[in-house]
């Protein structure tokens, strides 16, 4: 029987974990290895920063949860990767061999690349992690006490931007409702080329949905924008034009501010000689298998995947949870076609759907693919979103409590409006 070992306990590899499970023969032995023992539901941070959520609404026992499904898990992380020898060492010492390996390690957050920027600089604050949605959330009191400016935003090289969003129109809902708004002006500073970008070179009419939100509720913004510094509660960049050129050079002062980081690879993942590009992301082909290394694939964050588009100011494709998963399926069926010597292999979708929360309404935004051009290019509004992403967490936790990885009514729904984890066979 196979060894298949599973790098990262997040949403990706939550996912390939319980599908393997599920489609491989029972005595495979699978192994998940993570940074902790906690599984976060990362989406709902921005609620946790907000004080909608506790933390451990959003957080599970994942070591508990793997073990009623029969699958191994370790929470020492990863040290080293011999991908020659198919083997690694934990952070423990302890020695695994493997004949599939999965990557689906997420990011690391790049604070680095702006002096003062992140939690543990002090400079501004995250939704990137739990516990940085907790220390958000207790600066977020502090200023409902003594309001003042907010910068809301990402830094160059951000590829994840539908958090921000969520959280400036969020945090703009509940100042309105302790009736303090007109004591705290809010800017939104991005390396997006415009507002609605979001790295996907805008989906639907999202640049306009979003100029419109942004105006409606009296949020300034500025677009081709280089985060530079955050020093004395104030954050110093330039605005560029089109052509990179700097425009203007600019501080301005916060109480509160909120930006996203670039991302970069695992430390372990990027020292396996040529399984990454410069950044530490994972090479792939088309079936998420590295072409360097034929028996280790890899899903989600951690995956290299190229701009949509060239901007003044760098900014990265993200991966979405519908992406991810379309990834993590069809890692399952070529690791099956691979291990029954078959060479039928399957491609995923890489659609985009996101649900993006922004207080009492929200907007949804669908893209079949991802990266123009599109089949389908959609953006909707209204309450519903609200409470559609409501659901869509709870749904998501009870497939983890329950150990579940796509329900035939999951398939069944995402059919219906037209969403396919898998292409067709050719």
């Amino acid at each position: 029987m196979s060894k298949v070992v599973v790098v990262g306990a997040g949403l990706g590899g939550v996912s390939v974990a319980y599908e393997l499970r599920e489609e491989l023969a029972k005595g495979t032995d699978i192994l998940v290895i993570g940074e902790g023992s906690e599984f976060n539901f990362v989406p709902s941070n921005p609620w946790v920063a907000l004080g909608s959520r506790k933390r451990e609404d959003v957080v599970m026992p994942i070591g508990e949860l793997f073990h009623k499904r029969d699958i191994n898990f370790s929470a020492a992380g990863v040290k080293t990767i011999n991908a020659d020898q198919n083997s690694l060492e934990l952070n423990s010492g302890e020695h695994i061999d493997y004949d599939y390996l999965v990557l689906c390690t997420g990011p690391k957050l790049a604070w680095e690349n702006v002096p003062g920027a992140g939690p543990e600089a002090g400079g501004s604050h995250s939704v990137c992690t739990v516990d940085h949605a907790v220390k958000t959330h207790d600066d977020v009191q502090a200023l409902y006490e003594q309001p003042g400016p907010v910068l809301i935003g990402a830094l160059p090289g951000a590829s994840c931007f539908g958090p921000a969003y969520e959280y400036v129109l969020s945090l703009e809902y509940e100042l309105r409702k302790r009736k303090i708004r007109d004591q705290v002006p809010i800017t939104f500073i991005t390396p997006e080329p415009y507002i609605g970008h979001m790295g996907l070179g805008g989906v639907g009419d999202s640049k306009g949905f979003m100029e419109h939100k942004f105006r409606e509720h009296g949020i300034k913004w500025i677009c081709n924008a280089k985060v530079t510094e955050f020093a004395d509660s104030h954050c110093h960049f330039d605005e560029l034009d089109a052509q990179g050129q700097v425009l203007t050079t600019q501080q301005l002062a916060y109480k509160h501010a909120m930006f996203l980081p670039p991302f970069k690879g695992s430390p372990a993942v990027a020292a396996v000689p040529d399984l990454c590009n410069p950044k530490g992301f994972v090479i792939t082909d088309q079936h998420q298998r590295s072409p360097k290394y034929p028996n280790i694939f890899a899903a989600g964050v951690c995956v290299a995947i190229a701009p949509i588009e060239a901007t003044a100011v760098p900014v990265g494709a993200p991966k979405t949870g519908l992406m991810i998963e379309s990834m993590t399926s069809a890692i399952v069926e070529n690791m099956k076609a691979l291990m029954a010597q078959s060479n039928t292999l399957v491609e995923p979708t890489l659609s985009a759907l996101c649900l993006a929360d922004m207080g009492n309404t929200g907007a949804a935004f669908l893209a079949i693919p991802q990266n123009p051009p599109r089949n389908r290019n959609w953006t909707g509004s209204g309450r519903w979103v609200h409470w559609a992403k409501v659901a869509f967490e709870k749904y998501f936790m009870y497939k983890v409590w329950r150990g579940t990885s796509e329900p035939i009514y999951e398939k069944i729904s995402l059919r219906f409006m037209g969403i396919e984890r898998l292409k067709p066979p050719k």
